[in-house]
Formats: structure tokens, C-alpha cells, sequence
């Protein structure tokens, strides 16, 4: 039971996540991506530090570490994602991240040496698929600047969900929530100060979209994430956090009017077979791992 509520957690995030698309092309006419960034994860960390401002005392140095180590990979990884939104449409920045599901399972295999199952290196390839039918074959045509800088993003976000993975089980959900997003938003700030980016403009009418990222997709969705992959594997979290891409192309077509095309269409669909795929026991126990016997 424990394991289908931790699915249909990280299944809320990715509709959280790919609405965030939508939010963020829409933050972008009023404020430059680490504006965007700064704003988002301060609102998440004073919020969260606010509710536990009586446990702080019980942070250890191993904490303080693993904490700040995910605040700095998340940072760069939104960084990347951020400013290359700037040079391509919000459905391939999408779909272009959602490539960190193929990187995940390999990260494990060759850090960690752990056994996957075929399936989930199968269901990986066939998304990543999808991925390039709605990507690569878009209104755009071909790689510019802006697909480059979000495939670094996918990388960073791939590290995002396996350095989770490897702390959720011995840290306190809410004091990795607190380092994550206090790193974060001090590398935003930090950032801010060097490309004399720091006056913001804080009209509540502008200000909505970035909110909405910083209480959505950013507090709420983290922290549901980081609950969920207590209950899953980071290869199966990758899977299912990439229809994050699907609900961004949604989100794009219908609230920034982009073109959707049979492309699209059917790169959808091959993604959710490759979730699929990973998702359903066909009785195979084989398994990939390092040895030769």
C-alpha cells in the first residue's frame, strides 16, 4: 500500500512539475531566470522554516552536508532548465528534462552496482523515444542553444533524484526539505548580487507566477517527492516523474496556445508505455548487473 501511495505521490508532483513549465515561460516576461529562482526557493524556505523552527537544534553536520549537497545540485539544475527557457519553447524545456529518466537508472547501476530490472532500462529507452518525437521534431527544428542548456539540466535533475535516493532513508524528510531549498536560495541570492540582478520587482500581479513556483512547485512539490521516494526506487521515481513532460506539453497547448502536432501525439504515448513497461510485472526476474556470470 505504502509503495502505490509513494507512485500517486510522485504522479501529483509531475502534473505540479509540468504545470511549473507553463509558470515559469510566464515569469519570464517580468523577471530573468535567477530572479526566478531566488524568489521561488526563499519562499520555500522561510515557509519551512518557519514550521521547524523548534527542530532546528537536532541538525547534525551529516545532515548540514547531504542538505546543502542537494540544495547545490538542484540549484544548477533549475539554473540550466531556467535560462535555457529563454532560447526554446516551454513544451521541448519539458520534454528535453524529462531525458534525466534514462540517466537515473544508470547512475545506480554504475555507482551503486545495484541490480535493475531489464524492464527498467527498456521502459527508459522507449520514453526517451517519446522524448525526441516531441522534442526534436517540433516547431523548432533541430538543437539550438536553449536544448543544450536544458539536457545539462536533465543531468543535474537525474543527480537530483538518485543523491535523494541515497539520503531519504536515514535523514528527516523536513530537514532535507530545509537544506535543499536554503543552499538553493542562497546560491540563487549569491548569483543575483554578482550579475547586479538583485532589484526585484515585487508588484503582486507579476509576482503570481513565481509564487505559484514557489509554493507549488517548488515546497509542495519537493516535499511530496521526497516523501514518495521513501516508498520507491529512484529508477522507478525517474519513470514516473517524466510525465512531467506530457502535463507541460498539456499545460503549453492550452495555456500558451502551442502548436501540437501527431509528433507530440504519439512521443506521449510512447512515453506512458514506457511507464508502463517499468510499471507492470511481467513475471521477469532477470536482471542486469556487474558481473560476468
Amino acid at each position: 500500500m505504502r509503495r502505490k501511495i509513494g507512485k500517486i505521490g510522485l504522479v501529483v508532483v509531475a502534473i505540479i512539475w509540468g504545470t511549473g513549465f507553463v509558470a515559469t515561460a510566464l515569469a519570464l516576461d517580468n523577471y530573468t531566470p535567477y530572479q526566478i529562482l531566488a524568489i521561488r526557493f526563499t519562499v520555500a524556505f522561510i515557509i519551512l522554516f518557519l514550521i521547524n523552527l523548534k527542530k532546528l537544534n537536532t541538525l547534525s553536520k551529516k545532515t548540514l552536508f547531504r542538505g546543502s549537497l542537494l540544495g547545490t545540485v538542484l540549484f544548477l539544475a533549475f539554473a540550466f532548465q531556467t535560462v535555457g527557457l529563454q532560447y526554446t519553447t516551454a513544451s521541448k524545456n519539458a520534454f528535453l528534462t524529462a531525458v534525466n529518466v534514462v540517466i537515473v537508472p544508470f547512475l545506480s547501476f554504475l555507482v551503486l552496482k545495484k541490480k535493475l530490472p531489464i524492464k527498467n532500462f527498456i521502459g527508459s529507452f522507449i520514453t526517451l523515444i517519446g522524448i525526441g518525437l516531441l522534442s526534436l521534431t517540433s516547431s523548432i527544428s533541430g538543437f539550438n542553444f536553449g536544448d543544450i542548456l536544458t539536457l545539462v539540466c536533465a543531468l543535474f535533475f537525474a543527480l537530483q533524484i538518485f543523491v535523494t535516493d541515497l539520503f531519504v532513508a536515514e535523514e528527516e524528510t523536513w530537514a532535507l526539505m530545509l537544506l535543499q531549498m536554503g543552499a538553493a536560495a542562497l546560491l540563487s541570492w549569491v548569483t543575483l548580487f554578482i550579475t547586479g540582478e538583485s532589484a526585484i520587482d515585487y508588484q503582486p500581479i507579476n509576482l503570481l507566477p513565481v509564487l505559484y513556483l514557489g509554493l507549488a512547485s517548488t515546497l509542495l512539490a519537493y516535499f511530496l517527492q521526497t516523501v514518495s521516494q521513501k516508498y520507491t526506487t529512484s529508477s522507478e521515481a525517474a519513470i514516473i516523474l517524466s510525465t512531467e513532460a506530457f502535463f507541460g506539453m498539456l499545460g503549453s497547448v492550452l495555456l500558451l496556445n502551442e502548436e501540437i502536432s501527431m509528433n507530440m501525439l504519439i512521443g506521449g504515448v510512447l512515453i506512458f508505455i514506457g511507464i508502463l513497461v517499468v510499471e507492470l510485472d511481467f513475471g521477469n526476474k532477470l536482471k542486469i548487473n556487474n558481473s560476468n556470470t
